[in-house]
């Protein structure tokens, strides 16, 4: 549809109101007169609130002489015109002393080169149809930067005298430009939603951590005699993460032409047509199009981050300075990848300048680094090669490590997981991981996450556009599985393919709770549109047990899917309804979910509101169960860029000890929703240890205990503590207390590069990459003796983010950086004492104080001589807090720990 609408501009001008000063000519050179124009083009890059004496750019200044060489003797809105370029200079934007004065000293031809000036002020043709520029003429071997600079001429010159909107082609590409005319002024407004221009290098596919770009650009047009007396252009780019809005770059760039005199210039050339008309004028004349051409940087030493290398990632063809190069860059940062520091700033930093190496690599010095890399760092460079992804860091990754061999199962599961947390994963990824399962494995565990991952890298393919591509199929995630149906249910559950939500009902009512558990689960993450009213029947069937007796756990992620997928009345009534009928604990679970949900103010808040407006269902009878489960929601952060909540759900069993205890944590922001975090602790059959009876339907139930994490939305791979009694009563007495790790390990957690051609002419290279290092891990206490257990799940990590604009002018460059970067550590603790009967039950969620710092950096270099460089940076503490829970935990917290003191 988008397409054919554009279509349709292209083909004719949008209807608009008569304008009395509508013209069907275009504006017209007279012969034998030479129109002079004062040209010039101003760049800043700086912050979007910074003023214009702090940034950091450049301007150029010249004179330009436009002449009528041609016209078409059959319509007279066909025009060939000599341009020509004089008395080039460049300075500063903004005022800069003497010692900061990168042009101090400096000539015009010093900066350019005697060939680069002697092109730039050689004239050139412009084929000029109805005011628009239709094709460019100049000599072939210019070098790319001259030929740019003259489109950006070019571009000033595009205009109309009439009001209209079609589709146009300047330096900047191919946008829908809107024209407002009036008898001595044309506005022209361009649609930069609309531009086909931007090279995408590559970008996170997620709204939440995405870059994001607001554009502007518009001409002001002031006419005299139906032709140009002034153009003033300006043009605005602002660059930000959503994560942290104020840390942004802002491009500016403004072009102005402005008449200064008409004198005698020289008579038009005859000719039947123009392309006969150039050849005769300079044989040497080439047409080479009005948008700017790409090309690599040649300014040796400029601060430029130039995405030649990041538009060819997929071949891996950059030629890189070679194996030095990246082997210095390693041994410089290694000791700041230490499992140590990965909870410190300094590791995620070190991580994106290691990729920056990487993605210039070929596979043979990547495997040296590799095989030339200490056991404790090693782990971290894994992480880092895989991020990269190129061809080459593939290839090196998949000869270096041997999934035949259980022994390698720490790097072959890093490796996995980096494949998963991957910003822009390809069809050959997920094929290597397919051909990885179908060979051997050496480790079990391995086997499950090479599925599971294969799960999250066919949603990520299909978040990019590539739901048709054979390998996002239902098909590929169930060809290697075989009779692993829990792996099977994972993968599923990472990839959200719709064409999975059938099969996915249909084992939320499975015999086997685990399997149950993971199917209602992964219904969750779907958009509630695609949980269709035969999938809640499903799911109200396992909830109110219509088929068979199910696990309190299973029931409890019933009620939760349904309450959260566009419930109807009915059902929502009938929930209700339940609560006074269930197990003990579940009475409570189910009250505490009721009630956070109308005080969160939840979707479903309306229709609870309405239902307990009915006295059978809001009573006391009904409200006033007791127990220790609970469910509370609440606010982690509530800023402008990202609102972050978060939750924590816990279950009990009838004789008190934890069935399962949820913690998530979600960042919302442009409408889009990311979950961030969510680590799952469930234990079962535990009832035999204190002499208690199971709760129906959980008789027979193995002893079991164990987590699941889901890290950016990509499920990982579940860590048992312990499965059956022998298991259990072996680490109960060998029992450490240490924390189990759950994942560890450095995140691209946002990737995104394009080039954005300037009306100019100029090009901005842009770069915007997050790195997360972090390290989840939990554990659960059991004594016997002191009749108390605990649980805990500690996170750690660090973030760091950076944004690059730079532009190469091929013979100067100027670069804005903006970053910031924070440490923080959160941990939630469950204390549960059952030496008397009700059992005390406390919870705890703990933010520590961590630094939050951001910094900003300006660089302006010529081709030689010392650079101009700025840098400020700020410092701040974010004092640390206890989340808050219900007044009943808090009762019961000062409870627990009044008895242990």
């Amino acid at each position: 549809m988008v397409m054919l609408s554009v279509s349709f501009l292209h083909a004719f001008h949008t209807p608009h109101p008569p304008n009395p000063n509508h013209s069907d000519k275009g504006p017209r050179l007279d012969d034998g007169r030479l129109y002079r124009f004062r040209y010039g083009v101003e760049l800043g890059l700086n912050h979007p609130k910074g003023t214009a004496k702090g940034s950091a750019g450049f301007q150029f200044s010249s004179d330009v002489d436009i002449s009528l060489a041609w016209r078409n003797p059959e319509n007279q809105d066909d025009q060939l015109l000599r341009v020509q370029i004089s008395n080039f200079q460049i300075q500063n934007v903004a005022q800069r002393s003497r010692k900061n004065n990168i042009f101090h000293d400096t000539t015009t031809e010093s900066i350019l080169g005697r060939e680069k000036l002697e092109a730039l002020q050689r004239p050139f043709m412009l084929l000029w149809r109805m005011g628009k520029v239709r094709n460019l003429y100049t000599h072939k071997a210019e070098p790319m930067t001259v030929k740019n600079l003259k489109r950006g001429v070019a571009s000033m010159l595009m205009m109309q005298l009439n009001s209209g909107k079609m589709i146009e082609a300047d330096a900047s590409g191919k946008c829908l430009v809107e024209y407002k005319a009036t008898k001595d002024q044309v506005v022209r407004t361009k649609r930069m939603d609309s531009c086909k221009n931007q090279e995408i290098g590559f970008t996170t596919h997620s709204q939440v951590s995405l870059d994001i770009t607001k554009s502007t650009s518009v001409t002001v047009i002031t006419l005299q005699d139906g032709f140009i007396k002034s153009a003033v252009a300006e043009e605005t780019h602002v660059l930000s993460t959503n994560a942290h809005q104020t840390t942004a770059a802002k491009i500016l760039s403004r072009q102005s032409l402005f008449l200064l005199e008409v004198a005698s210039g020289p008579v038009e050339a005859a000719g039947k047509d123009a392309v006969s008309v150039v050849k005769s004028l300079d044989p040497k004349f080439f047409s080479v199009g009005v948008i700017s051409e790409k090309g690599k940087s040649q300014c040796k030493g400029c601060p430029s981050v130039s995405l030649s290398w990041n538009l060819s990632l997929q071949e891996g063809s950059f030629p890189g300075p070679g194996l030095v190069l990246l082997m210095d860059t390693w041994k410089a940062i290694r000791g700041q990848l230490e499992p140590k520091s990965l909870s410190k700033s300094s590791a995620p930093r070190s991580f994106l300048t290691l990729i920056q190496q990487l993605r210039k690599a070929s596979k043979a010095e990547i495997l040296k680094v590799l095989r030339n890399c200490s056991k404790t760092a090693l782990p971290q460079l894994v992480d880092a090669v895989t991020s990269a992804q190129t061809a080459s860091s593939l290839s090196a990754m998949l000869e270096f490590l041997d999934f035949s061999k259980a022994d390698g199962m720490m790097l072959q599961e890093r490796f996995l997981y980096a494949c998963g947390f991957a910003s822009h994963p390809t069809e050959i990824c997920v094929c290597s991981l397919q051909d990885i399962s179908k060979g051997k494995i050496g480790s079990n565990d391995i086997k499950e996450s090479v599925v599971i991952i294969m799960g999250a890298l066919v949603q990520k393919l299909c978040r990019k556009g590539g739901c048709d591509l054979p390998v996002s199929s239902l098909y590929t995630l169930t060809i290697c599985f075989g009779a692993e149906v829990q792996m099977y249910l994972l993968a599923l559950k990472n990839s959200l393919l719709p064409e999975a939500i059938p099969l996915l009902a249909r084992y939320a009512e499975s015999e086997t709770g685990a399997f149950s558990t993971i199917a209602i689960t992964a219904l969750q993450r779907y958009d509630p549109l695609l949980i269709t009213s035969e999938v809640r029947q499903a799911l109200n069937r396992v909830y109110h047990q219509n088929r068979r007796v199910y696990e309190k756990n299973v029931r409890a992620a019933a009620a939760d899917v349904i309450l959260s997928s566009s419930p109807s009345y009915m059902e929502v009534r009938n929930l209700l309804l339940s609560i006074g009928h269930l197990p003990h604990e579940m009475n409570k679970y189910m009250l505490s979910k009721v009630q956070d949900i109308m005080r969160f103010e939840m979707p479903a808040s309306k229709l609870v509101q309405k239902a307990m407006e009915d006295m059978m269902i809001h009573n006391y009878d009904r409200f006033s169960k007791l127990g220790s489960s609970s469910a509370y929601s609440g606010f982690m952060t509530r800023g402008g860029d990202v609102v972050s909540t978060y939750s924590l759900d816990i279950l009990y069993s009838g004789s008190g000890i934890m069935r399962r205890s949820i913690m998530n944590i979600f960042g919302q922001s442009n409408g889009a929703l990311l979950h961030g975090l969510q680590v799952a602790i469930e234990a079962q059959g535990l009832e035999s240890l204190i002499a208690a009876t199971p709760d129906e339907g959980e008789e027979d139930l193995e002893s079991f205990a164990g987590m699941s994490a889901l890290l950016m939305d990509v499920q990982l791979r579940p860590v048992t503590f312990f499965k059956g009694y022998s298991d259990l009563m072996s680490k109960m007495f060998s029992m450490s207390g240490d924390p189990i790790n759950v994942v560890k390990g450095l995140i691209l957690l946002t990737d995104h590069s394009q080039v954005i051609p300037l009306q100019s002419g100029l090009r901005a290279a842009v770069e915007f990459q997050g790195g997360l290092g972090i390290d989840i891990s939990g554990g659960m206490e059991f004594s016997l003796w002191y009749r108390e257990s605990k649980t805990s799940v500690n996170n750690r990590g660090a973030l760091v983010v950076v944004g690059n604009v730079t532009v190469d002018a091929d013979f100067l460059s100027v670069s804005l950086e903006v970053s910031f970067d924070m440490e923080a550590a959160l941990d939630f603790i469950t204390t549960v004492q059952f030496s008397n009967y009700p059992f005390l039950v406390c919870m705890q969620m703990d933010k520590t104080t961590f630094p939050f710092r951001e910094s900003v950096s300006k660089v302006e270099k010529l081709a030689s001589g010392e650079p101009f460089t700025w840098q400020r940076s700020r410092e701040q503490l974010v004092p640390g807090s206890e989340f808050p829970l219900h007044q009943e935990n808090s009762n019961m917290c000062k409870k627990v720990f009044d008895s242990s003191w």
